[in-house]
């Protein structure tokens, strides 16, 4: 009976004090007077009953249940609404931006047909005159060949002229003699004619 006595004194002193500040083991100590062991036994009691009844839900009503089930039908319509409105939107910007992609992927291939055209007859063209000028530096080298050997034959050709012509020249001088010295065989010496005019 003393033990429940201390115990009401000490919550009745604890709920006196709550209701300025927060109850400490001294205050309530000294309100109920009961010792310090008592004092915090109770105290610790009663903060630990207040803090339960404090986490106690009471029954909610069924208006108030239904009213929140409403609510909460509204609310998530409309939140499928702006879903479906934001991926109708998303689903729009994808299929446009999904065209544009197409339609600079086609202008792409294009230039790179366009490009791959001019490059094959840049190719071609290049390929052509390569032959030619393969042909013509052959053409040209077969008749700087010609011309090497005819310059040789020409050259070889002037030699044996110039010795032939040597040769002519040294018969023409030795027959040039011969004849002069035939010249003053049969040509009779001449006597001079007397200076006085007398016959011989």
């Amino acid at each position: 009976m003393a033990e429940t006595s201390v115990k009401d004194r000490v919550y009745a002193a604890a709920e006196q004090i709550s209701a300025e500040r927060n109850p400490t083991v001294s205050s309530v100590r000294q309100a109920a007077g009961v010792s310090s062991a008592d004092a915090t036994r109770y105290l610790k009691e009663w903060r630990e009953e207040k803090a339960a009844a404090g986490t106690q839900i009471a029954a909610t009503p069924q208006a108030v249940l239904e009213h929140a089930a409403r609510l909460a039908g509204a609310v998530w319509a409309e939140a499928a609404k702006l879903a479906d409105d934001r991926h109708a939107g998303i689903e729009a910007q994808w299929t446009r931006e999904r065209q544009e992609k197409d339609h600079e992927l086609a202008e792409l291939v294009t230039d790179l047909d366009r490009t791959a055209a001019e490059k094959d007859t840049a190719i071609s063209e290049l390929t052509t005159q390569l032959q030619a000028a393969t042909a013509r530096t052959e053409a040209a080298e077969k008749n700087a060949a010609q011309a090497l050997r005819a310059a040789d034959a020409a050259r070889a050709e002037a030699t044996r002229l110039n010795i032939a012509l040597s040769g002519a020249e040294a018969r023409a001088d030795t027959l040039q003699q011969a004849l002069d010295a035939l010249l003053q065989r049969v040509t009779p010496e001449t006597q001079e004619p007397p200076t006085d005019g007398s016959t011989p």
